[in-house]
């Protein structure tokens, strides 16, 4: 029984220390795109950014953001998503919202945090129930995805970006 007590207890020790570990070390999802081929990842590492942000314009240039929700287990779990600029604001949508674990995590605690590029924006996100805000979103992820992704008849999830 002692040795048993041991081998648990050194295991959680373990455990703790490589939590703290990729804790201050981050560990960013893994590829460029969502989807295969891709893996989530868990604290998000890179420069936060606290001034507001008036025109996310910037981001037509950016094929995909980093986004780290808060899990009901308490460790972050962070993906890569595609990421739409409609009249200066910033909107994520999913196709996937019942099947995939960040939308259920935001259901749950909508405040998130962003990376593009190498920068963290702390933000909450909030669904889009306005369908003629949500159409254009998806017009404008239609334009700026068309060469990789045409046009398909999906039901879109579509969330706006808001400060925290």
């Amino acid at each position: 029984m002692k040795t048993l007590l041991n081998v648990v207890g050194t295991i959680v020790i373990c455990m703790v220390l490589l939590l703290v570990t990729l804790r201050f070390t981050g560990l960013n999802p893994h590829g460029d795109t969502p989807g295969p081929g891709s893996y989530p990842g868990l604290w998000l590492s890179g420069n936060v950014v606290t001034t507001p942000v008036a025109d996310w314009s910037f981001t037509d240039h950016v094929q995909t953001v980093k986004l780290q929700t808060n899990s009901w287990y308490m460790i972050p779990h962070s993906v890569t998503i595609w990421c739409i600029a409609y009249n200066g604001q910033l909107y994520v949508a999913t196709s996937g919202a019942a099947t995939r674990s960040w939308p259920r995590n935001v259901a749950r605690d909508p405040h998130v945090r962003l990376k593009v590029g190498n920068d963290l924006y702390d933000r909450t996100l909030s669904v889009v129930t306005d369908s003629a805000e949500k159409e254009g979103v998806l017009q404008a992820r239609a334009k700026k995805y068309s060469q990789k992704y045409p046009p398909v008849n999906q039901t879109f999830t579509v969330y706006h970006v808001m400060p925290s």
